[in-house]
Protein backbone atom coordinates (compact mmCIF):
# COMPACT_ATOMS: atom_id res chain seq x y z
CA UNK A 1 0.00 0.00 0.00
CA UNK A 2 3.08 2.58 0.44
CA UNK A 3 4.57 1.43 -2.50
CA UNK A 4 1.16 2.41 -4.23
CA UNK A 5 0.87 5.54 -2.93
CA UNK A 6 4.36 6.58 -2.79
CA UNK A 7 3.81 6.28 -7.19
CA UNK A 8 1.16 8.26 -6.55
CA UNK A 9 2.82 10.97 -4.35
CA UNK A 10 6.28 11.40 -6.17
CA UNK A 11 4.95 12.44 -9.33
CA UNK A 12 1.99 15.50 -7.83
CA UNK A 13 5.40 16.40 -5.70
CA UNK A 14 7.52 16.75 -8.76
CA UNK A 15 4.58 18.83 -10.46
CA UNK A 16 4.08 21.15 -7.78
CA UNK A 17 7.68 21.45 -7.08
CA UNK A 18 7.91 22.51 -10.76
CA UNK A 19 5.23 24.93 -10.68
CA UNK A 20 6.88 26.62 -7.86
CA UNK A 21 10.63 26.64 -8.89
CA UNK A 22 10.28 29.50 -10.91
CA UNK A 23 9.45 31.70 -7.93
CA UNK A 24 11.57 30.59 -5.87
CA UNK A 25 14.32 31.39 -7.86
CA UNK A 26 12.83 34.71 -8.46
CA UNK A 27 13.11 35.31 -5.05
CA UNK A 28 16.29 33.78 -3.88
CA UNK A 29 18.22 36.05 -6.94
CA UNK A 30 15.90 39.02 -7.06
CA UNK A 31 14.80 38.52 -10.55
CA UNK A 32 11.10 38.54 -11.20
CA UNK A 33 10.40 34.85 -12.42
CA UNK A 34 7.10 33.32 -14.51
CA UNK A 35 4.00 33.02 -13.01
CA UNK A 36 2.97 29.37 -12.90
CA UNK A 37 -1.04 30.22 -12.86
CA UNK A 38 -3.09 33.57 -14.15
CA UNK A 39 -6.68 34.16 -14.55
CA UNK A 40 -7.44 36.67 -16.67
CA UNK A 41 -11.29 37.88 -17.12
CA UNK A 42 -11.99 38.03 -20.98
CA UNK A 43 -14.41 41.45 -22.70
CA UNK A 44 -17.26 38.83 -22.56
CA UNK A 45 -17.19 37.46 -19.42
CA UNK A 46 -15.50 34.41 -19.90
CA UNK A 47 -12.22 33.44 -18.48
CA UNK A 48 -8.55 32.65 -20.06
CA UNK A 49 -5.89 30.58 -18.17
CA UNK A 50 -1.94 31.53 -18.54
CA UNK A 51 0.09 30.20 -21.11
CA UNK A 52 2.13 27.88 -18.78
CA UNK A 53 -1.39 26.00 -17.32
CA UNK A 54 -2.54 25.43 -20.73
CA UNK A 55 0.68 23.92 -21.75
CA UNK A 56 0.45 21.82 -18.49
CA UNK A 57 -2.96 20.91 -19.42
CA UNK A 58 -2.06 19.67 -22.85
CA UNK A 59 0.92 17.60 -21.58
CA UNK A 60 -1.39 16.08 -19.18
CA UNK A 61 -4.27 15.50 -21.90
CA UNK A 62 -1.72 14.09 -24.49
CA UNK A 63 -1.41 10.91 -21.47
CA UNK A 64 -4.87 10.05 -22.59
CA UNK A 65 -4.17 10.33 -26.49
CA UNK A 66 -3.91 6.00 -26.71
CA UNK A 67 -7.61 5.80 -25.39
CA UNK A 68 -9.19 8.29 -27.40
CA UNK A 69 -7.20 6.80 -30.51
CA UNK A 70 -9.31 3.75 -29.45
CA UNK A 71 -12.48 4.98 -28.70
CA UNK A 72 -12.88 7.69 -31.34
CA UNK A 73 -11.62 6.21 -34.47
CA UNK A 74 -11.69 3.23 -36.62
CA UNK A 75 -8.74 1.59 -34.80
CA UNK A 76 -10.46 -0.55 -32.84
CA UNK A 77 -12.41 -2.68 -35.64
CA UNK A 78 -9.29 -3.18 -37.55
CA UNK A 79 -7.02 -4.07 -35.19
CA UNK A 80 -9.43 -6.70 -34.04
CA UNK A 81 -10.53 -7.97 -37.73
CA UNK A 82 -6.36 -8.79 -38.32
CA UNK A 83 -6.08 -10.40 -34.76
CA UNK A 84 -9.18 -12.63 -36.30
CA UNK A 85 -7.35 -12.92 -39.16
CA UNK A 86 -4.20 -14.28 -37.72
CA UNK A 87 -5.61 -16.70 -35.26
CA UNK A 88 -7.91 -17.92 -38.91
CA UNK A 89 -4.84 -18.38 -40.40
CA UNK A 90 -3.55 -20.43 -37.66
CA UNK A 91 -0.27 -18.68 -37.42
CA UNK A 92 0.93 -17.05 -33.82
CA UNK A 93 3.04 -14.20 -34.49
CA UNK A 94 3.16 -13.69 -38.52
CA UNK A 95 2.64 -10.89 -38.61
CA UNK A 96 4.17 -9.91 -35.99
CA UNK A 97 1.80 -7.64 -33.16
CA UNK A 98 4.60 -4.40 -34.33
CA UNK A 99 2.98 -5.08 -37.89
CA UNK A 100 -0.10 -5.39 -37.12
CA UNK A 101 -0.37 -2.22 -34.55
CA UNK A 102 1.64 0.10 -37.55
CA UNK A 103 -0.78 -0.98 -40.38
CA UNK A 104 -3.95 -0.32 -38.33
CA UNK A 105 -2.42 2.58 -37.42
CA UNK A 106 -1.88 4.02 -40.89
CA UNK A 107 -5.10 2.51 -41.89
CA UNK A 108 -7.20 4.42 -39.46
CA UNK A 109 -5.35 7.68 -40.52
CA UNK A 110 -6.71 6.88 -43.94
CA UNK A 111 -9.98 5.94 -42.68
CA UNK A 112 -10.01 8.93 -40.48
CA UNK A 113 -8.39 11.59 -42.72
CA UNK A 114 -11.71 13.49 -43.47
CA UNK A 115 -12.78 13.72 -39.94
CA UNK A 116 -9.18 15.13 -39.06
CA UNK A 117 -9.08 17.46 -41.98
CA UNK A 118 -12.48 19.06 -40.62
CA UNK A 119 -11.51 18.90 -37.15
CA UNK A 120 -8.69 21.06 -38.10
CA UNK A 121 -10.46 23.35 -40.63
CA UNK A 122 -13.43 23.79 -37.54
CA UNK A 123 -10.93 24.05 -34.48
CA UNK A 124 -7.32 24.30 -34.60
CA UNK A 125 -7.13 26.80 -37.31
CA UNK A 126 -9.34 29.38 -35.50
CA UNK A 127 -7.47 28.60 -31.90
CA UNK A 128 -4.29 29.07 -33.66
CA UNK A 129 -5.39 32.21 -35.29
CA UNK A 130 -6.60 33.50 -31.56
CA UNK A 131 -10.23 33.92 -32.95
CA UNK A 132 -11.81 31.49 -30.06
CA UNK A 133 -10.69 30.12 -26.74
CA UNK A 134 -9.29 26.78 -25.61
CA UNK A 135 -12.27 25.20 -24.71
CA UNK A 136 -14.34 26.46 -27.76
CA UNK A 137 -11.76 25.13 -30.20
CA UNK A 138 -12.15 21.87 -27.99
CA UNK A 139 -16.20 22.05 -28.43
CA UNK A 140 -15.73 22.49 -32.21
CA UNK A 141 -12.88 19.84 -33.49
CA UNK A 142 -15.20 17.37 -31.17
CA UNK A 143 -18.07 17.72 -33.72
CA UNK A 144 -16.70 15.69 -36.71
CA UNK A 145 -15.86 12.91 -34.23
CA UNK A 146 -18.94 12.94 -32.90
CA UNK A 147 -21.26 13.19 -36.57
CA UNK A 148 -18.31 10.12 -36.81
CA UNK A 149 -18.85 8.05 -33.78
CA UNK A 150 -22.74 8.97 -33.89
CA UNK A 151 -22.91 7.14 -37.46
CA UNK A 152 -21.39 4.17 -36.91
CA UNK A 153 -23.07 3.69 -33.48
CA UNK A 154 -25.89 1.48 -33.61
CA UNK A 155 -28.90 2.14 -32.12
CA UNK A 156 -29.28 -0.37 -29.95
CA UNK A 157 -26.06 0.48 -28.42
CA UNK A 158 -26.84 3.90 -27.95
CA UNK A 159 -29.94 3.01 -26.22
CA UNK A 160 -28.12 0.66 -23.88
CA UNK A 161 -25.90 3.14 -22.65
CA UNK A 162 -28.52 5.77 -22.31
CA UNK A 163 -30.36 3.37 -20.17
CA UNK A 164 -27.49 2.49 -17.79
CA UNK A 165 -27.00 6.50 -17.50
CA UNK A 166 -30.35 6.89 -17.08
CA UNK A 167 -30.57 10.02 -19.49
CA UNK A 168 -32.73 10.63 -22.23
CA UNK A 169 -31.49 13.06 -25.26
CA UNK A 170 -34.22 15.04 -27.68
CA UNK A 171 -31.83 15.01 -30.72
CA UNK A 172 -28.35 13.03 -31.35
CA UNK A 173 -26.53 16.38 -31.18
CA UNK A 174 -27.49 16.33 -27.81
CA UNK A 175 -26.25 13.09 -26.77
CA UNK A 176 -23.06 13.26 -24.07
CA UNK A 177 -19.60 11.82 -25.14
CA UNK A 178 -19.82 9.55 -22.14
CA UNK A 179 -22.51 7.74 -23.00
CA UNK A 180 -21.63 7.98 -26.91
CA UNK A 181 -17.84 6.92 -26.66
CA UNK A 182 -18.90 3.47 -25.02
CA UNK A 183 -21.37 2.69 -27.32
CA UNK A 184 -19.29 3.28 -30.42
CA UNK A 185 -16.99 0.93 -29.06
CA UNK A 186 -19.52 -1.68 -28.34
CA UNK A 187 -21.15 -1.43 -31.50
CA UNK A 188 -17.34 -1.33 -33.18
CA UNK A 189 -16.38 -4.62 -31.10
CA UNK A 190 -20.02 -6.05 -32.45
CA UNK A 191 -19.18 -5.03 -36.36
CA UNK A 192 -15.46 -6.16 -36.00
CA UNK A 193 -16.78 -9.73 -35.04
CA UNK A 194 -18.91 -10.18 -37.41
CA UNK A 195 -16.41 -9.64 -40.40
CA UNK A 196 -13.86 -12.16 -38.09
CA UNK A 197 -16.92 -14.84 -38.23
CA UNK A 198 -17.24 -13.93 -41.98
CA UNK A 199 -13.41 -14.44 -42.48
CA UNK A 200 -13.26 -17.86 -40.48
CA UNK A 201 -15.75 -20.07 -42.67
CA UNK A 202 -13.23 -20.65 -46.11
CA UNK A 203 -10.33 -21.33 -43.36
CA UNK A 204 -12.43 -23.44 -41.41
CA UNK A 205 -13.70 -25.88 -44.17
CA UNK A 206 -9.82 -26.36 -45.18
CA UNK A 207 -9.46 -27.42 -41.50
CA UNK A 208 -12.67 -29.78 -41.65
CA UNK A 209 -11.31 -31.33 -44.82
CA UNK A 210 -7.86 -31.99 -43.95
CA UNK A 211 -8.66 -33.42 -40.63
CA UNK A 212 -11.40 -35.48 -42.70
CA UNK A 213 -8.71 -36.48 -45.13
CA UNK A 214 -6.43 -37.57 -42.37
CA UNK A 215 -8.48 -39.77 -40.14
CA UNK A 216 -9.64 -41.22 -43.44
CA UNK A 217 -5.81 -42.29 -44.34
CA UNK A 218 -5.22 -43.36 -40.57
CA UNK A 219 -2.89 -40.72 -39.66
CA UNK A 220 -4.67 -39.52 -36.60
CA UNK A 221 -1.34 -38.68 -34.88
CA UNK A 222 -0.56 -36.34 -37.99
CA UNK A 223 -1.99 -32.51 -36.29
CA UNK A 224 -4.38 -31.13 -39.19
CA UNK A 225 -2.77 -27.85 -38.51
CA UNK A 226 0.35 -28.47 -40.31
CA UNK A 227 -1.03 -29.92 -43.36
CA UNK A 228 -3.98 -27.14 -43.56
CA UNK A 229 -1.58 -24.12 -42.84
CA UNK A 230 0.52 -24.07 -46.16
CA UNK A 231 -2.92 -24.72 -48.12
CA UNK A 232 -5.05 -21.72 -45.83
CA UNK A 233 -2.31 -19.34 -46.99
CA UNK A 234 -2.46 -20.22 -50.54
CA UNK A 235 -5.79 -19.20 -50.71
CA UNK A 236 -5.24 -16.24 -48.97
CA UNK A 237 -2.53 -15.30 -51.19
CA UNK A 238 -4.60 -16.40 -54.38
CA UNK A 239 -7.46 -14.12 -53.29
CA UNK A 240 -5.30 -11.52 -53.10
CA UNK A 241 -6.41 -11.42 -48.65
CA UNK A 242 -4.61 -8.45 -47.56
CA UNK A 243 -6.35 -6.47 -50.23
CA UNK A 244 -9.83 -8.10 -49.72
CA UNK A 245 -9.48 -7.08 -46.18
CA UNK A 246 -8.31 -3.42 -46.04
CA UNK A 247 -10.49 -2.72 -48.91
CA UNK A 248 -13.32 -4.05 -46.85
CA UNK A 249 -12.80 -2.69 -43.63
CA UNK A 250 -12.15 0.77 -45.62
CA UNK A 251 -15.59 0.76 -47.38
CA UNK A 252 -17.54 -0.58 -43.79
CA UNK A 253 -16.66 3.03 -43.38
CA UNK A 254 -17.98 4.62 -46.14
CA UNK A 255 -15.12 5.34 -48.17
Amino acid sequence: MSAVLYRFLAPLAGLVSLLLAPDVLAQDSGIPGIPAFTLTEGQDGGQEYSVSLQILALMTALTFLPAMLMMMTSFTRIIVVFAILRQALGLQSTPSNQILLGLTLFLTIFIMKPVFEEANLAGLQPYLEEEVTSLEAVDLASQPFRKFMMAQTREDDLGLFMRIADEQYATPEDVSFWVLMPAFVTSELKTAFQIGFILFIPFLIIDMVVASVLMAMGMMMLSPIIISLPFKIMLFVLVDGWSLIMGTLAASYGI
